[in-house]
């Protein structure tokens, strides 16, 4: 079974692009499966369900979602083994630029739109820049001139990715996604033991653990603070 994890920032079309690559996947005989994480609610399940396609979801609630992610992963994987999957496609929640939720030997894939902003590609960290495939969004209602400064912004933080554009509402670009996603050679066991690609962001602080007070008399833990001189 290949494993493949999909993540980027909130509505940048991770859902369609997941659903048109597994149609196009589906249709080559190859049995796809998807897990998809989220924060607080996600009706995503029921997108791929009418689709066909066997989906589990979780909710992270209180807890950080990558977090969340790297704590369950490995059932995840189990479950599409049990499952006969011959793709499982991790879908992570819309997570904040500093979320790292790759996996060393795990294919990654970071989708991120055209309309965020010529300089977002600059702010995002390693959820953009440790990934092996790029994909661009919503490419149809910029221009020509638009998407190639985009790109290339993107190519400028990870020059090692594929970059690719896919049109999550006609499909365009998903068959040649799902080339670069899918290998009949690659098999996942299990991911005990693997390592991520980069460390998690930092916890731990007063706040993750209940507190709402303000003021440095409240503030334990890992609490870093500006410098205002």
């Amino acid at each position: 079974m290949n494993l493949v994890t999909f993540s980027g920032p909130p509505s940048s079309g991770k859902t369609s692009v997941i659903l048109k690559t597994a149609e196009s996947l589906i249709k080559k005989g190859v049995k796809v499966g998807v897990v998809k994480f989220d924060c607080l609610s996600t009706d995503d399940d029921l997108i791929y369900e009418k689709a066909g396609i066997p989906v589990r979801k979780g909710l992270s609630g209180a807890l950080c979602p990558d977090h969340y992610f790297v704590s369950n992963i490995e059932e995840v994987t189990q479950w599409g083994l049990r499952e006969g999957m011959d793709l499982l496609i991790s879908e992570s929640a819309g997570l904040c630029n500093r979320c790292s939720p790759y996996i060393k030997e795990i294919g990654a894939v970071c989708v991120i739109d055209n309309l965020s902003g010529i300089n977002t590609p600059k702010k995002i960290g390693p959820m953009l820049k440790s990934a092996d495939t790029v994909v661009i969004t919503k490419g149809d209602i910029v221009s020509q001139a638009e998407r190639e400064v985009f790109a290339s912004r993107v190519n400028s933080v990870n020059p090692k990715a594929n970059i690719m554009h896919v049109n999550g509402l006609t499909g365009q670009g998903a068959f040649e996604l799902g080339t670069l996603i899918y290998k009949e050679e690659i098999h996942v066991p299990t991911v005990v033991g693997k390592e991520l690609r980069f460390p998690m962001p930092s916890a731990l602080c007063s706040y993750c653990l209940g507190e709402t007070r303000i003021g440095a008399e409240y503030q334990m833990g890992n609490v870093r603070k500006i410098d205002l001189s």
